[in-house]
């Protein structure tokens, strides 16, 4: 017999030879029912797996998001055998599992169409009700590749031609066929309960452009029906809510084919932009921040110094003048540290706090450009606070304070993540674990949830990422906090302490919005183009009934407009139900009618977005109450 350590601590005595399927059987009918994987040490691994003396083991099922990922795979395997059986001449590349679902790269002669998906699902669901055993094969790498070579699949030669040398191999079979894979897979194809094939694209073999151009398949899957379900209604109204065209419908912003990725803000984008900017000034000024505006194009010298240039230089756009090589900035840090170069500085003088609504420039490739959401020219929030060593977790939580008010405004739910230090990172093991330890003490002060991500800080320091959580439950990367030690090292930043000696500061980079155009692309899907009263870029729209009423309409206009609420007027020619229909359309939070009636009373008729018509009114009480609804910002 042998001990078995279990997730609430328990021991449990099970024979030797037994596998985590068997230790399952042993605690429970439900749960041996349940089970996908094991965890076993900390490692996931299949059911199968055999246990030892002392492991400790944990059982995972439906309900844990590390089984659904590996649903998600193993669901990816059973469509590569469903398009291997419809279309012979398909050759493998990888499907990985993905965030809600998975994908597959096929090389294949005929292009995949909507109705091919019909198809692979029709087989896929004909392989899951075959209950075909997922079944783990270590492997020599001759034999691998001998097995690959024997298939056709050429990409997976390639790929177990690259592993390092001794590395094991595994295979995985089901049925009639096998893939190189790691796992851990689910036990068998009648395991997927709930998937769907979403659409196919276009993708590099390897991720690079300069290999041949793959189809690849994407799919959901999810560990019941009704969550399926939920999801893929999601997915409908995010193509309702796409911002890319209720942009276009609300005249927010374009793209032009002489500027791919640089985008056009029209005049009631630049109104949203600008209300965001006020509202941004105004948190910062009461917080203590003072703004400032560096270069948008600095000298190689200078991103030499920073670093950007080893780490960052192919996302750069750069220019000779005079001879010598500049570089648009593609972020705003290095310029900030030379503001501060540009005086001497005491302890006194800290925290200091120095916001900056910069305008940089990243070069992304083609296929990555998205609308507002990945372009190669955007208005960056930045704030860098300079600061002494004592100060830094009470500075992180009032950046958190302040990023918490901002999100708040736009009813904006958010998880937080912790990412650690970087392969490529510069400066030492010992500021890394300050900086890694003050930012974890902060948010554990806070008593904040957060998740470890392991590796991703940025190469001067890590990072506490805002992950916002939308209307439909998505999430958008937003704000950051990155803890520098090595930027003011770099530039050799000083301050006189208060023993009369030289230090360095420590510098937090900071940003809220991010890219304030990406920002503005999420709200427009958040909101579905409703922007709340604040933040619309017309607040009222007035529909004279005729033109004999257009006299008093343009009076009720100047009375809007003098009291600063943002007003347009409908002087087409149209039937007033028209225009009330097109006003709808537009998203106007209030639509003003006037005729006969409102003229003779020297009132108006409201119809608002929440409410619908409202009847006759005095316009003195919609400027209160749009005051009201600006003021407070609600939503």
């Amino acid at each position: 017999m042998i001990n078995i350590r279990l997730k609430d601590g328990s021991i449990k005595e099970i024979p030797e030879d037994s596998s985590i399927y068997d230790l399952a059987g042993l605690i429970s009918k439900n749960l041996v029912k349940a089970a996908i994987v094991g965890e076993v040490n900390g490692t996931i691994v299949d059911l199968s797996s055999k246990l030892k003396d002392n492991d400790e083991v944990n059982i995972l099922t439906y309900d844990d998001e590390k089984a659904i990922e590996v649903i998600r795979h193993s669901t990816s395997h059973i469509m590569a055998q469903a398009v291997k059986r419809l279309y012979k001449n398909a050759t493998l590349a990888i499907g990985p599992s993905i965030e809600n679902g998975f994908y597959y790269d096929f090389d294949m002669e005929n292009s995949l169409t909507a109705e091919d998906l019909v198809k692979i699902e029709a087989e896929m669901n004909k392989i899951i009700s075959e209950n075909l055993s997922f079944e783990r094969m270590d492997v020599s790498r001759e034999e691998a590749i001998r097995l690959m070579e024997e298939k056709g699949e050429r990409y997976k030669v390639e790929l177990i031609s690259d592993l390092p040398e001794g590395e094991k191999i595994t295979l995985y079979k089901q049925g009639d066929y096998t893939d190189l894979c790691r796992g851990p897979h689910i036990p068998s194809t009648k395991y997927v309960k709930a998937f769907k094939l979403i659409s196919v694209a276009g993708a590099y073999w390897r991720g690079n452009e300069k290999n041949k151009m793959l189809q690849r398949v994407y799919g959901v899957a999810f560990s019941n029906k009704t969550l399926l379900e939920t999801h893929l209604h999601n997915l409908e109204e995010a193509k309702k809510r796409d911002h890319r065209k209720l942009g276009k419908e609300l005249k927010l912003f374009t793209f032009a084919d002489e500027g791919p990725g640089f985008p056009f803000m029209l005049p009631k984008g630049v109104v949203i932009k600008n209300t965001l900017i006020d509202f941004w000034r105004d948190l910062h000024y009461a917080a203590g921040y003072v703004e400032i505006e560096t270069p948008i194009m600095l000298n190689k010298k200078l991103w030499e110094t920073s670093g950007h240039w080893y780490h960052y230089k192919e996302n750069m756009y750069t220019s000779m003048i005079d001879e010598e090589e500049f570089a648009l900035k593609p972020m705003n840090c290095p310029g900030g540290m030379l503001i501060y170069k540009s005086e001497p500085h005491s302890y006194r003088d800290f925290p200091m706090r120095v916001g900056e609504l910069g305008r940089v420039h990243r070069h992304e490739l083609s296929g990555a450009l998205h609308g507002l959401m990945r372009v190669r020219a955007f208005t960056q929030d930045d704030a860098h606070i300079f600061m002494l060593p004592s100060q830094i977790k009470s500075e992180i939580k009032g950046v958190i304070d302040l990023i918490d008010k901002v999100y708040s405004k736009f009813g904006f739910k958010y998880n937080l993540e912790l990412s650690t230090r970087p392969e490529d990172s510069m400066g030492s093991d010992e500021d890394w674990e300050l900086a890694e330890s003050s930012l974890k003490g902060a948010l554990d002060e806070l008593n904040l949830d957060y998740k470890i991500n392991e590796g991703d800080g940025a190469f001067y320091g890590p990072k506490i990422d805002f992950h916002l959580e939308d209307s439909i439950g998505r999430t958008w990367q937003c704000g950051t906090i990155q803890l520098d030690f090595q930027l003011p090292q770099r530039f050799e930043l000083e301050y006189i302490g208060s023993d009369g000696e030289k230090h360095r500061p420590i510098v937090i980079h900071r940003v809220v919005f991010g890219s304030i155009e990406r920002f503005i692309g999420i709200l427009i899907e958040h909101f579905a183009g409703k922007f709340p009263t604040w933040l619309s870029p017309v607040q009222v729209k007035v529909l004279p009934i005729s033109d004999k009423y257009s006299d008093y309409s343009v009076k009720v206009k100047n009375e809007l407009s003098a009291a600063g609420i943002r007003v347009e007027i409908d002087f087409r020619s149209e039937k007033i139900g028209y225009k009330i229909r097109e006003a709808r359309n537009e998203r106007i939070p209030y639509i003003v009618v006037v005729g006969e009636k409102e003229e003779a009373e020297n009132k108006i008729s409201m119809r608002s977005r929440k409410n619908g018509d409202e009847g006759i009114l005095e316009l003195e009480e919609l400027i209160q109450r749009i005051h009201e609804e600006v003021t407070n910002k609600e939503l």
